[in-house]
């Protein structure tokens, strides 16, 4: 029995290490720089850049995707889909708020399209898991495309309608098509946590990076030579 205890001990740190879910990040996670005193806030990057915002799971893997794709200016970590306002890390966890960890992207239009953010988002996840992405399961890493107006709710509905008559996946798009209502800031040190993290995290080093790597393998016409992950 006790053999057996020390292995379902075992089993849970290593999934908790290999997940998203790290209920109490360190000091030293937190006290990381997050934002840079050169970039520009939110309020600032909604006057200058097109919003278009997403859910697929673990948001420092988004954030990391997005920020790496030509055209994105910034990609923020945070919060969507739910009810609780002004909600914390901690809370989405508990799976009670019916929020997504998400990621607000600014785009330069000029660049790329929606319908590019379309290719990156698909691509760079399972859209046919149901509540979860790879290791990490629940609502609160469920998959979501916002809309903000009737052209993208097209966009993505029609978006979905040819990857299914693809044939690529032997089961159906899970992913939710949602309007958007609001978007709440995660907390800084969540902020480019893989760029800050690249070593020490188990879940970034075995997840995040490998995921990330695979996706600009994908496409490398989009990615932007300082963020070309493949290339250190």
């Amino acid at each position: 029995m006790k053999s057996f205890i020390a292995f379902v001990s075992l089993l849970l740190t290593v999934i908790v290490l290999n997940s998203c879910a790290q209920k109490n990040p360190s000091a030293e996670n937190k006290s990381a720089p997050a934002v840079s005193s050169a970039k520009l806030s939110d309020e600032e990057l909604a006057k200058k850049y097109h919003q278009a915002t997403f859910a697929e799971g673990c948001f420092w893997h988004a954030e990391a995707v997005f920020e790496s794709v030509k055209g994105v200016q910034e990609a923020v970590s945070g919060y969507a889909g739910g009810t609780t306002k002004n909600p914390t890390y901690e809370d989405v966890g508990t799976e009670t708020t019916g929020h997504a960890e998400t990621v607000n992207v600014y785009y330069d239009s000029s660049v790329i399209d929606y319908p590019t953010l379309l290719k990156v988002f698909f691509a760079s996840q399972d859209p046919t898991q149901v509540n979860g992405q790879g290791p990490d399961l629940g609502s609160s890493y469920r998959s979501i495309a916002f809309y903000r107006n009737a052209t993208e709710k097209k966009e993505i509905e029609d978006y979905i309608a040819n990857l299914t008559a693809s044939g690529k996946y032997n089961k159906p798009i899970a992913t939710q098509v949602v309007p958007f209502t609001v978007f709440w800031r995660a907390e800084d040190y969540h902020q480019d946590y893989i760029q800050h993290h690249p070593t020490g995290n188990p879940y970034v080093e075995n997840v995040s990076i490998p995921d990330v790597k695979e996706f600009q393998a994908k496409f490398p016409e989009l990615i932007k030579p300082d963020r070309n992950l493949l290339a250190k």
